[in-house]
């Protein structure tokens, strides 16, 4: 991922250990005024999703488990469960209080606007003027 000023480095941390959850998948890109991340939770509940932003940081945790039952016989256990946890740095130039967050067939979905002040804007020239502050 390149350096940009809306969207730093991803640090991912997740769970570890046999069948733990090891993967999130994300993709992260900017599109007009807002920088989109989606994230791939596939049988993850909506409840056990929390997403927090901290000194901009963003961190996705959760949890998937497939309700196992005592005397359950396992002929296969390859899908991924467990606790996980992924972490994005958002630049400055992010609006971190206006984050939205939606989660839709397995997909979770974060829209981050642009703030205000990082949004590109006309300066006017003044000619012959004094330019008053």
């Amino acid at each position: 991922m390149q350096n940009d000023p809306f969207f730093d480095n991803v640090l991912g941390r997740l769970a570890a250990g046999p069948r733990s959850f090891r993967q999130a998948p994300m993709d992260a890109y900017r599109r007009g005024s807002d920088v989109w991340v989606h994230v791939d939770l596939p049988g993850v509940n909506p409840d056990n999703l929390d997403i927090d932003i901290e000194r901009n940081v963003l961190t996705i945790t959760g949890e998937r488990s497939w309700g196992r039952e005592d005397g359950d016989q396992i002929y296969l256990n390859e899908r991924s469960q467990g606790r996980f946890r992924r972490q994005v740095h958002l630049g400055d130039g992010l609006d971190t209080q206006a984050v939205e967050a939606d989660y839709r067939e397995g997909v979770l979905t974060l829209r981050v606007p642009v703030a205000e002040v990082a949004k590109p804007r006309k300066i006017k020239v003044n000619v012959g003027g004094v330019v008053e502050g």
